[in-house]
């Protein structure tokens, strides 16, 4: 197999959360172009209208479904439903998560709940469901989103920090499992890029100028940049490639 050849992805079928817009969108086009079929998923129905339509005029199949992935049995229907259409998952890319940003004295617990059952306990989860099959078949890919955050506090964001790390956690633990099952588990951490989840910061002008400052890159990222990273941890190019989190930031953490 040539070095091109191992990052080809025909006959694969992946799963990406979090997939109507920014970089769920961005990496489901990326697995399709690289040749797998996605099924999006997304919190309401038709909410990836979109981005199937442009997998599909890449020659590729989509499928659609959608859960609020802070309800825990909704993510286990979607998960039903998504094998019922698709069959069996070989690429789970847990990217959908949300985050809420207030002071620390003041964070309710409504907003905790909601971020931690989504950016969390959604990626265990589906990494379970999907996982039992992929162990048994003795192949398959899980890719999960991480961030920045996984390595550092943040400033008013305690349960999406708590979550990333977490995140960062668990893709070692069940890598420790099963990679002698032949299932790589691993994690992208993305820095600072231009998406809604970022649109608050952006605005403050204050915070954008000096997050900026700080990546020696000199800007935000852009989510066709994380393309070649999915497509890399999905393929057979990363079969030795277990618990790792492979930053995309700028620089940002090696400032």
């Amino acid at each position: 197999m040539s070095v091109l050849d191992q990052f080809a992805l025909e006959g694969k079928r992946a799963l990406v959360t979090g997939s109507s817009r920014g970089l769920g969108k961005a990496m489901a086009i990326a697995l399709a172009e690289a040749g797998a079929d996605v099924v999006c998923a997304s919190s309401k129905t038709g909410g990836a209208d979109e981005t199937a339509k442009c997998i599909e005029s890449l020659g590729r199949r989509a499928w659609q479904v959608n859960a609020d992935l802070a309800d825990r049995q909704a993510v286990l229907r979607m998960a039903d439903d998504a094998q019922s259409q698709a069959g069996a998952i070989d690429i789970l890319v847990n990217n959908g998560g949300t985050i809420a940003r207030q002071p620390a004295v003041d964070y309710s617990e409504a907003e905790w709940d909601r971020v931690v059952n989504t950016d969390l306990d959604s990626v265990w989860f589906l990494s379970q469901y999907f996982g039992r099959g992929m162990v048994e078949r003795r192949t398959g890919k899980i890719i999960n989103i991480a961030s920045v955050l996984s390595f550092s506090g943040g400033i008013t964001v305690p349960a999406y920090t708590a979550s990333k790390h977490a995140v960062a956690g668990l893709t070692k633990a069940l890598a420790n499992e099963w990679a002698r099952h032949n299932v790589q588990v691993n994690a992208i951490a993305p820095g600072y890029f231009a998406t809604d989840n970022t649109q608050r910061l952006r605005d403050d002008t204050t915070r954008f100028a000096e997050i900026t400052s700080r990546i020696p890159a000199g800007r935000w990222g852009i989510p066709n940049e994380l393309a070649g990273t999915v497509v890399f941890l999905a393929s057979a190019a990363s079969n030795y490639v277990n618990g790792h989190i492979l930053l995309v930031d700028g620089g940002w953490m090696a400032r």
